[in-house]
């Protein structure tokens, strides 16, 4: 079943070429993730961290090239909430929009806490908030605007983990030994850390729920997607080899800022408080690429009343979905001043998970022309795999949370009948 948006609705503006969205995707991958989650991951995989992080990226290439696909085919605001709408039927593309919106307001509130925690830990909540509203801010000004400081945070996350990566591989610490994969390895573990370290390059979601703001999107799409994940792997295995080398899989494991304490015992105190900087800076970079996915997702859902319809308009001048992005802002606002967030974040990567498990579904459908069907099948059992081999608490309030969408979508359907 296929429906195509409002007639009364008007569509965003195109202004964003294959540069713009790359750095929209390094900007969401390339974040926080990288500075906190190398520490739980070595505590499940150990020594296997390595090989957690390879099966994670496998997993994020197959997401992304179905993503790519279907955005190219689709190319309006929505990413997987649209193509399960429009290849599977709308309930597939409701609860794919649901766990999108609902994981990723989650993830949204504890990057903003990250920032509070480096910046100001006292004041965690206030500075929280304070981010929150001053991204939201800049993403009301228009897309264009947020992809040019989006450019300015990933140059300056960048050059912060090219120093940590220098000094630790530059250390007397440094033994190439302790990255070596030891023998007394789990798969479950390896999994784990797999969905675990997920969670860091989700973000080429973002280019493809941008898809009605960037220009001949068929092109664009296609070459950004993967341009920025191959970037984004890069950079996750220089880090995690240069952080393993020094502290080991243990340390590693035990590290509460695994970055900055690579850089410490790398026998350079004086990088911590540079690391620190980089992780807020990061953390700022990945909210407001998730404020920006999760209004387009939102915008989307409104315009087919799956969300309040009012959330569908369109600033005349701006041509951002005002209403989407100030909602969304003051939801994570709420969230951000008044509730501890760290523990959403295996529940985000179910969602995330659930998300792409539904666009391999949608990409599946295509003909052969459009998709290689290996890489969507692969992509399915590899993110329903990852997604159970998450921490059993994670997996039951994700699942609960899944079941709610579903029951949103019955209420929908019966009270449109009546």
């Amino acid at each position: 079943m296929t429906r195509s948006a409002a007639p009364s609705s008007p569509e965003l503006r195109r202004t964003l070429g294959v540069g713009d969205a790359v750095v929209v995707g390094l900007g969401s991958m390339i974040g926080a993730g990288i500075f906190a989650a190398l520490g739980p991951a070595a505590r499940a995989a150990g020594s296997g961290l390595l090989l957690g992080l390879a099966v994670a990226a496998v997993v994020a290439y197959c997401n992304a090239d179905s993503s790519a696909r279907l955005a190219a085919r689709y190319p309006a605001s929505g990413g997987t909430y649209v193509y399960g709408r429009e290849r599977l039927g709308m309930f597939w593309g409701h609860l794919a929009g649901w766990a999108f919106v609902v994981g990723k307001t989650a993830s949204c509130a504890a990057m903003a806490l990250t920032v509070g925690a480096y910046v100001w830990p006292g004041q965690a909540h206030a500075v929280a908030v304070a981010a929150v509203v001053a991204l939201t801010a800049v993403n009301y000004g228009g897309v264009q605007k947020s992809a040019w400081l989006t450019r300015l945070i990933v140059a300056v996350v960048l050059a912060v983990l090219a120093a940590v990566v220098a000094v630790c591989l530059g250390s007397g610490a440094f033994t190439s030994d302790r990255a070596a994969i030891g023998g007394s390895v789990g798969a479950g573990g390896v999994l784990q850390a797999a969905g675990l370290l997920f969670f860091a390059f989700a973000g080429y979601a973002r280019i493809a729920t941008l898809g009605e703001e960037v220009r001949d999107p068929a092109r664009t799409i296609r070459r950004a997607i993967p341009l920025a994940l191959g970037i984004t792997l890069a950079v996750y295995v220089f880090v995690a080899v240069a952080a393993l080398s020094v502290l080991g899989a243990d340390g590693l494991g035990r590290a509460a800022a695994p970055l900055a304490d690579a850089v410490r015992a790398a026998g350079v105190p004086g990088l911590v408080p540079v690391v620190r900087a980089g992780a807020a800076v990061a953390a700022l970079g990945s909210l407001l690429a998730l404020v920006l996915g999760v209004s387009r997702t939102t915008l989307a859902m409104a315009r087919d009343r799956h969300l309040p319809g009012a959330l569908a308009a369109v600033h005349p001048r701006f041509q951002v979905p005002h209403r989407a992005e100030l909602s969304v802002g003051a939801v994570v606002a709420v969230l951000a001043a008044t509730v501890d967030v760290r523990g959403a974040i295996g529940f985000s990567s179910f969602g995330v998970l659930a998300y792409y498990a539904i666009a391999n579904a949608a990409a599946w459908t295509l003909d052969p022309a459009h998709a290689r069907r290996a890489v969507p099948a692969l992509g399915l059992v590899g993110c329903l795999t990852l997604a159970f081999a998450l921490p059993w608490l994670s997996v039951a309030v994700g699942s609960g949370v899944l079941a709610a969408g579903m029951a949103s979508y019955g209420v929908r359907r019966w009270w449109a009948a009546r």
